[in-house]
């Protein structure tokens, strides 16, 4: 029998400036570890990866304290833009969507292409629709706001126009106790994700995020490019990356651990570990990312001081970190 396995990541980045008190971190850690234990859940029922990394990321998305869904950093014109991925390891069946404005869970309509139409990326006014068609919860964009984000936009904008944030900026100008986090606002990569491996030996990845405060109008990272944000493929791996999304692109992170390991004999650590300190740093790529194997081996690392993360080996209790 294979014990399944889920993992899951909140964002990376470097440890924060504010004063961080431990009852931020727990708050932090208590999400991560409630998310960890639906999404086991699911897995210890038999359930399959796909539904276990469905409902882990959809969990992410409606906590406000990570960049995705509700809670979402603002675009330079005060609006929200969002983008999520999934793979399925065993079929190498894919879904995405991009700049969607209305899509309570980017994660769900990513999920809804893949398996409801002959297609794998929407992006814009057009994915909307698609999940609309498909019976999926839109809100208005006023649902994914919060004080604290539109603060980060504010602040990010009286730094000067041109400045683009990774997750959020200006932590210090919005000094309430309910603000401050355990990872500096000012660097920090803001994207959700999980992978899973299920009894049956499938394996599954997806990928979820807000993008960036004060980014241009329409662009988009690596989070719901399949191969660069999110992928999986039951010989070898399921990964979902974190981390500056242009650099991510251009190293093509999340197949390169695939292709290191399918081409080159690599381990995960090993494959992983070239990819985070090795193949990135050069391309200014901070960040991080989570991975399983075949076999339930999991990795975590990052090339920045923190990064939100836990795991669950069925019927064990979860692991929880933010900090290194």
């Amino acid at each position: 029998m294979i014990k399944p396995v889920l993992v899951i990541h909140g964002g990376a980045g470097a440890i924060s400036r504010a004063q961080t008190t431990p009852e931020v971190i727990q708050a932090y850690e208590d999400a991560l570890r409630q998310i960890l234990t639906e999404g086991e859940r699911i897995l210890a029922q038999g359930g399959c990866a796909l539904d276990a990394v469905a409902e882990a990321v959809r969990l992410l998305e409606e906590c406000p304290l990570f960049n995705a869904g509700y809670g979402a950093v603002f675009t330079h014109d005060a609006k929200h833009e969002l983008d999520a991925a999934i793979m399925n390891g065993q079929t190498l069946q894919c879904g995405a969507v991009a700049n969607v404005k209305t899509v309570r869970n980017p994660i769900l309509a990513a999920r809804a292409v893949m398996e409801h139409s002959p297609h794998v990326f929407f992006v814009g006014h057009d994915a909307d629709a698609f999940a609309r068609d498909q019976g999926l919860a839109c809100v208005d964009q006023s649902f994914f706001s919060t004080p604290m984000r539109r603060e980060q936009l504010q602040a990010a904008q009286r730094s000067g126009n041109e400045t683009i944030v990774l997750d959020h900026d200006a932590m210090s100008a919005y000094q309430t106790s309910e603000a401050i986090a355990p990872l500096d606002e000012n660097n920090k990569m803001g994207t959700v994700g999980a992978v899973a491996l299920d009894c049956r030996g499938n394996l599954a990845a997806g990928t979820s995020t807000g993008g960036m405060t004060n980014k241009w109008p329409g662009r988009v990272g690596d989070s719901p490019l399949i191969g660069a944000g999110c992928y999986a493929n039951n010989t070898t791996c399921a990964v979902s990356t974190t981390g500056k999304g242009e650099a991510f692109i251009r190293a093509v992170a999340a197949y390169d651990v695939s292709a290191q390991m399918e081409y080159a004999g690599r381990t995960l650590a090993q494959a992983t570990q070239q990819l985070i300190h090795q193949k990135l740093p050069p391309l200014d790529g901070a960040g991080g990312l989570i991975a399983i194997d075949a076999h339930g081996n999991v990795a975590m690392p990052f090339n920045t001081e923190g990064m939100y993360r836990g795991s669950v080996v069925s019927g064990q209790a979860p692991f929880v970190a933010v900090h290194r």
